[in-house]
Formats: structure tokens, sequence, C-alpha cells
């Protein structure tokens, strides 16, 4: 017995019956110790066995025998936490190495369920929702200022309830399948954090950074939003994309020859003659090609923020849907473990 206040028998009568039989019925409250597994928490069972036997008298002396194959559970009350799928018995004879006599004794198994529904209600079905918005952090505008605050915050909720957890099972060795499921999406959501924190870098980058390198234009600027359909405004997964040397990119190099006074390059406007037309002036001319070399600057330096800006909505979105996905494993991998 694990009771350290274990008195002994109770003072009760003793039924004397004519023939001889004396029948003495000893109500006792028994505590027990077992061993407990909380490798599959919350969708474990154990099993704990209480074996009856005499310390001093053998076999030759007692001899211990159960009536049924199976506990008497009409007297039991039923547990919130716990539910009690049998209790069968067995008649076990040890002879052990000092004596030649039998020692029998009678072993009865409880075989018990744990209710999982308070538990998924309360700690796995929080911890998928929450899981399921570190992705999201990835398809919130990089201009919003809160892709990292949310990872963050995510994380500290998931900490959160995995003090819950750990407050609501015994200490074991073996780490619980809902512990290692916090464990991996604490990880992933600190991963995602990481690559949020990388991808604002790469969004931030402003007029001095370098060009785009060609493999990342070839790979993310064409593969990876075709895959991922992240297009400029205007266009679509269905639409066509624009030709490289199409009028818009005729009008962000504008040439240098052009003037308010003037048309084509190499054409002058009719009715204006030499001396009395001031587009004419060395002066006027060299500042309207200063004015178009600084606005063609400006353009490009535009137009390689605008790629930079747009490789990290294309990492934003491949990594939204691989996080995605890795959350509906890992979902599927515990419930499917607990089955």
């Amino acid at each position: 017995s694990a009771d350290e206040q274990f008195g002994g028998s109770m003072e009760t009568n003793v039924v004397l019956r004519s023939d001889g039989h004396i029948m003495w019925d000893s109500p006792a409250i028994t505590k027990s110790s077992c061993r407990v597994d909380v490798s599959y928490f919350p969708f474990d069972g154990q099993q704990c066995r209480l074996t009856f036997g005499s310390w001093t008298y053998n076999g030759n002396q007692i001899d211990l025998r159960n009536q049924l194959d199976s506990g008497d559970l009409r007297d039991f009350v039923e547990n919130v936490e716990w539910e009690v799928l049998g209790m069968p018995a067995t008649r076990n004879v040890i002879t052990y190495g000092c004596c030649s006599e039998p020692y029998p004794d009678v072993t009865y198994t409880l075989l018990l369920r744990r209710r999982a529904s308070f538990y998924i209600f309360n700690l796995l079905l929080p911890c998928i929702m929450v899981s399921f918005l570190a992705p999201l952090g990835f398809y919130l505008p990089a201009d919003s200022g809160e892709k990292v605050s949310l990872g963050v915050t995510v994380l500290l909720a998931l900490t959160v309830f995995q003090l819950l957890v750990a407050e609501s099972m015994p200490p074991s060795e073996s780490v619980p399948l809902i512990g290692k499921y916090y464990i991996a999406t604490m990880t992933m959501i600190t991963a995602s954090t990481a690559l949020t924190i990388f991808i604002m870098n790469v969004h931030h980058c402003g007029p001095g950074a370098r060009p785009v390198p060609p493999w990342a234009r070839r790979l993310i600027l064409h593969h990876m939003a075709r895959l991922c359909c992240v297009y400029e405004v205007g266009e679509s997964c269905k639409s066509p994309r624009r030709a490289p040397g199409g009028r818009a990119a005729l009008g962000d190099a504008g040439g240098p020859g052009e003037s308010p006074g003037e048309g084509p390059v190499g054409t002058e406007v009719p009715g204006c003659p030499w001396g009395h037309c001031l587009c004419h002036h060395d002066a006027l001319l060299s500042n309207v090609g200063y004015i178009a070399g600084c606005f063609r600057r400006h353009r490009a330096n535009q137009r390689r923020t605008g790629e930079w800006k747009k490789v990290a909505k294309v990492m934003d979105r491949f990594f939204m849907w691989v996080f995605f996905l890795m959350v509906f494993l890992m979902s599927g991998l515990v419930l499917g473990n607990a089955a």
C-alpha cells in the first residue's frame, strides 16, 4: 500500500453462523501507486495493476483465488477525467529462489483512458488556431510595420499555452505528444519571424542598393512569381505578361533631345526661326539635358527599388504557402498519432 497512514482494519462485527462458518467484512481504503506514461497526452491510456497477496503465509497455508474474471465495477463512481474500460483479474503463482513453497496472488489490471475533450477545447484547438496566424504574418503588407510584432505575439501566446500543459501533466521522462506539437510550432514561428526580418530588410532596400541579380530576377521575379500568382497592379494570373520593350519602357527613358519646345528627336517645330526661338540656346539645352538625366536616374532608382519590393513580396507569398503546408502536416501528424 502507498498509504502512509494505513492503520489496519476497521472495527466491524463478525457474522457467526450455526454451521461454524464465520464471515468478517472489513472495509478499507487502499492507496496504490501507478506508473503513468504521458507519451500520447491528452490521448493517452493507462494500465494500473493492483496485486493482492500475503507477505507471511505461503500457498499451502492461504490459497488466494478470484471468483470473477474481472473486478466488480457496479459501485464505481464516474470520474470527469478518466474513463474505466475494464478491470480484468488474473491469478499468479510465484515460487521464489529462497523457498520451495508457492506464493499465489491475484492481480487486478485497471484499464483507464483519459477523457480528452477538455484538453482538446482548452489546449489543442487554441494552439492550432494560433499556429495558423503565423503564416498570415507573411501576407501582412510590409509597410504596415506589424509583421514582426505579430510573430512575437503568437510566440508569447504559445509559450503561455505550453506552461498550462506543463502544469496539467505529472512529471515524466517522456515528452508528451502535445508538447512535441507545441515545440514544433514554436520553432516554426521562430523561423517565420526570422524570415520576416530578412524579407523586411529586402523590402526596404533604398535607391543605393545594387540591382537585382540576374539569377534572382529569373528565379524569383519570373518562375516563383508566376507560381505564387504575384503580379503587378492591373495584371492577373490569366493576363499575359508585358513585353520588356513596350511603350512604358520608352516613357521611362525619355531621350535627352526632347524638350517642351520640340517634337521627336531630329525634327524642328515649324514656324520657329533660328534666331528668335529660345529652344536653340545652348544653355537652355544643357539645363534640359541635366533635368532629363536627373529624371532618368530617379526613374531607374524607382525601378530598382520596385524590383526589390517585388522580390520581397514574392518571397512573402512563397513562405506563406510553405508554412501553411507545414501547419497542416504537423496537425495531421498529431491527430494521426493520437488516433
